[in-house]
């Protein structure tokens, strides 16, 4: 799966939880999730028990607290489905 088609996903599992729709439609892989998309905390758990169902890998606390930003999601994703 390329970058792009990562990003695509990513943001279909996001959507329902973002409540700043404007940076949302503007997101970057800079973009913060919590700051910039106001996803709550519960929010990123559920976001990431979806990512984790969607691409049928395991993200362990570790790398839980390292998914705050779009790319950062990205690149974890990319290592446990390559890994």
């Amino acid at each position: 799966m390329t970058r792009e088609e990562l990003t695509q996903a990513l943001k279909e599992i996001m959507a329902p939880y973002v409540q700043d729709q404007a940076a949302f439609e503007q997101a970057q892989e800079d973009t913060h999730l919590m700051n910039d998309l106001k996803i709550n905390s519960q929010h990123l758990v559920d976001i990431i028990l979806d990512v984790e169902d969607a691409f049928n890998i395991e993200i362990d606390d570790e790398a839980a607290e390292r998914m705050m930003t779009v790319g950062a999601a990205l690149d974890i994703i990319q290592e446990l489905t390559t890994a």
